[in-house]
């Protein structure tokens, strides 16, 4: 999983770096040149996607999403493992939904040929980010799943000493 974690971090380097370099050329394009670089918008909303499914996946595997703890920590160490896998089912359901109509949105943009706007692309290329985000989230709710459900195995039961 360390190499999953070194892409996932390079890609959102890379991603981020990029749209503030583009982000930035178009400002400068503007207000010197009086111009407006058109296909900055359409590659900036792409990555911006790629961006948010990428860092969602990174946010799972820190543990960094927010989370309502206070009945959680209240309840017996088996209700919590069922609280664990039920979130971990509905995350992959969000996640499996987001994944399977993304592969469609990809394959129904191939089958059409359809081309980006201002730079005459493949769509399909840009539009990958959501299932590629998706598959990446799908990944990193089974690792925490599992993780968590190791953690609440070893963890001591209510009223036990912890040596």
């Amino acid at each position: 999983m360390k190499v999953l974690n070194h892409i996932e971090e390079v890609i959102l380097f890379i991603t981020f770096l990029v749209m503030t370099i583009i982000a930035f050329a178009n400002i400068v394009s503007r207000n010197f040149l009086e111009q407006s670089l058109s296909f900055t918008e359409e590659i900036t909303i792409n990555l911006f996607v790629l961006l948010t499914f990428v860092g969602a996946a990174v946010g799972v595997r820190r543990y960094a999403h927010l989370g309502f703890t206070l009945l959680f920590d209240k309840v017996n160490n088996g209700v919590q493992k069922a609280l664990v896998v039920f979130s971990t089912i509905m995350g992959l359901i969000l996640f499996g939904v987001l994944l399977w109509y993304g592969l469609q949105m990809v394959l129904f943009q191939m089958d059409m040929g359809q081309k980006t706007p201002a730079l005459g692309w493949p769509q399909w290329i840009l539009s990958a980010a959501l299932p590629f985000g998706a598959l990446l989230c799908v990944i990193r709710t089974i690792q925490v799943g599992i993780e968590e459900l190791k953690l609440l195995g070893s963890a001591p039961r209510k009223g036990e000493e912890v040596q």
